[in-house]
């Protein structure tokens, strides 16, 4: 039984990593289809054979096909979240969301899960669980962690692919982790620096912090500097 209750307007950091730490994304097709995941699964009305229904009567769903697709399905979305970042890394993904309805979280993460699942198994003729357990859930408690938390995913994490050792080390060249992070695709560093509008994320409390891209980047690069990420090593994956 999960110890951690989850409460409506209450800020996680969920994340999950493969089965014996293997990768759970292989390919870039994989990474899309996952985000695909985060944007249709967050909506109450949403079924898990959606993405399959969708494939079949119109090709690759692109982020533009689930534009049009939401635009002749009629009606408004009902949100189970609010996604506030993402990042997916080759064995693992984190997440921070905002509960925003009663269960919110637990039917969106049950319906990506075993969406995804199927989809990978199916691709690469495997059975069995894809995940090495059930996802991890940490309750962000304080404002300064949740900006701790925003570096952690966004950038941090995909430094750790050029600079492994980066969190017990320290980091040897920021302004390269920064550039690789602005770099990276697969996570929501670029929403921050206002160089991409992703129709998966909502800002929301982290956006008044970070108005501006510039206030963002000096934010990072202080965190980065100062290693305020220390703060945060109860929420790493290990």
């Amino acid at each position: 039984m999960r110890k951690i209750k989850f409460c409506k307007g209450n800020f996680y950091h969920i994340y999950n990593r493969g089965v014996e730490k293997r990768d759970v994304f292989k390919d870039d097709n994989d990474r899309w289809r996952f985000l695909q995941g985060l944007f249709i699964f967050n909506d109450e009305k949403s079924t898990t054979n959606l993405l399959w229904q969708l494939e079949k009567n119109r090709g690759g769903v692109t982020f533009g096909v689930l534009r049009d697709f939401l635009k002749t399905r009629g009606g408004k979305r009902e949100p189970l979240v609010q996604i506030g970042a993402d990042c997916l890394m080759p064995n693992h993904y984190h997440l921070l969301v905002e509960e925003i309805k009663d269960g919110g979280i637990s039917r969106f993460m049950h319906k990506l899960g075993i969406g995804y699942t199927e989809y990978f198994n199916n691709k690469y003729n495997r059975v069995g669980s894809l995940y090495q357990s059930t996802f991890k859930a940490a309750l962000i408690d304080n404002e300064k962690y949740l900006q701790y938390l925003l570096v952690y995913i966004n950038v941090l994490n995909p430094g750790e692919l050029i600079e492994p050792n980066l969190k017990e080390n320290g980091i040897k060249n920021v302004e390269k982790i920064m550039q690789f992070a602005e770099e990276y695709q697969w996570s929501t560093n670029l929403e921050y620096l206002n160089k991409r509008n992703s129709i998966i994320i909502d800002k929301g409390l982290l956006g008044e912090f970070f108005s501006k891209p510039k206030e963002y980047e000096n934010f990072v690069k202080s965190v980065l500097l100062d290693r305020k990420f220390d703060e945060i090593n109860s929420l790493t994956l290990e």
